[in-house]
C-alpha cells in the first residue's frame, strides 16, 4: 500500500515519498529469483538500511522538537505526540537513544554535537543497530566520570568496532571486561557516579494486571535487598499457594518445616524473590494507619487509576 505525503513539496518530502514507492516495489519482489548467497545480502542490507532509517528519523524528530510542534499543535508533551501523532511505539526508549546519538541545535543557533559521535557515526551508516547501541551506551554508561577523556573516547571506538561484528550479549561481556580494564579495583568509581546509575521504573499496569518492574539499584540498596532475599526467599519460604509455607525471615522459621514446604515448591527463583518482596511489604503498616506512607501512596495510585 502506497502513502502519500499530502501538500509536500520540499526535498525531504519527495524522498520520502520515493522511498515508499521504492517498499511498494520490495515488498512485491520476487525472492525466489535470489540465490542463497543473494538472499543474504539482501536481508543484510536491509537490515542496514532500517537503521539508517531511524537515524534519518531521528533528525525529523529532533526538528520537530526544536520547533516546539509537540505543544503548539496541542500535545501535551514530545513523548504524546510521538507516540500518537507520528506513531513511534517506544517513545521513551527512542528519546533516550536520540540523546546521545543525535545532533541538536543549541539556543545560539549552532549545532551541539552527539554524546557520542562515534556511536552516532556507526549509526548513520547502518553498521550498527537498536540493541547494539543499547549494549554499547550501557558500557559507556559505567565508565567513571574521573577517567581522562582521551581514555572515554578509545572506549567508546573499542566499543564500536565490537558492535559492528558481535551481537548485543557478546558487547555486554566485552564491555565488562573493558571496565575491568578501566576501572580494575573500583576505585576511580565515586559517590556520585553511582547515584547518577540509580534508577527504578514500574511500567503501567497490563491487561491482567501484572506489570514489569526495572533498575538498577546503588550498593546500599543492592546489598539490603541481596540480604532481604538471602533470609526471606529461601525455597520453601513465603510461598502463596501453599498455605503451610511459612512467612517472614527464614532465620525466624522451624527449620523442619521450611524444608518440608521447600520439597513441595516449584517456584523459580524470579518467583521466590518476587514472593519475598510482597511478603516484606505486607509485612510493613497496612494502608490507613495514621502517617502511614501506604496510605498516601493508595490515595494517589486511586487518582491515577
Amino acid at each position: 500500500m502506497t502513502t502519500t505525503i499530502g501538500g509536500g513539496t520540499s526535498r525531504a518530502a519527495e524522498l520520502v515519498a520515493q522511498v515508499h514507492a521504492l517498499l511498494d516495489e520490495l515488498v512485491e519482489a520476487d525472492l525466489t529469483a535470489c540465490t542463497d548467497d543473494e538472499l543474504v545480502e539482501v536481508a543484510a542490507a536491509h537490515e542496514q538500511a532500517l537503521a539508517r532509517m531511524t537515524y534519518a528519523g531521528d533528525r525529523q524528530l529532533v526538528e520537530v522538537s526544536d520547533r516546539d510542534l509537540p505543544h503548539r499543535m496541542g500535545y501535551r508533551s514530545p513523548t504524546n505526540f510521538f507516540n500518537a501523532r507520528l506513531r513511534v511505539s517506544d517513545p521513551g526508549r527512542r528519546r533516550a537513544q536520540m540523546a546521545v546519538t543525535a545532533t541538536f541545535r543549541q539556543p545560539t543557533g549552532e549545532d551541539r554535537e552527539p554524546r557520542f559521535p562515534v556511536v552516532a557515526e556507526a549509526f548513520a551508516e547502518g553498521s550498527i543497530g537498536h540493541g547494539h547501541i543499547r549494549a554499547v551506551l550501557d558500557t559507556l554508561d559505567q565508565i567513571p566520570r574521573a577517567t581522562p577523556h582521551d581514555v572515554q573516547v578509545a572506549a567508546e571506538r573499542q566499543m564500536v568496532d565490537i558492535a559492528k561484528e558481535h551481537t548485543p550479549n557478546d558487547i555486554a561481556t566485552a564491555g565488562q571486561r573493558l571496565l575491568g580494564h578501566l576501572d580494575p579495583d573500583g576505585t576511580l568509581s565515586d559517590d556520585a557516579d553511582r547515584a547518577g546509575r540509580r534508577n527504578l521504573w514500574m511500567n503501567k499496569q497490563r491487561a491482567d494486571g501484572t506489570s514489569k518492574l526495572t533498575g538498577t539499584l546503588d550498593p546500599v540498596l543492592a546489598n539490603r535487598f541481596a540480604t532481604m532475599l538471602a533470609a526471606w526467599a529461601q525455597p520453601g519460604m513465603n510461598n502463596p499457594q501453599d498455605p503451610e509455607s511459612p512467612s517472614g525471615s527464614y532465620e525466624d522459621a522451624d527449620p523442619d518445616v521450611v524444608a518440608a514446604a521447600a520439597l513441595r515448591d516449584g517456584r523459580s527463583v524470579a518467583q521466590c524473590n518476587h514472593d519475598a518482596l510482597n511478603a516484606l511489604l505486607k509485612a510493613v503498616p497496612q494502608p490507613g494507619t495514621r502517617g502511614d506512607p501506604w496510605a498516601a501512596a493508595g490515595r494517589s495510585r486511586s487518582r491515577h487509576t
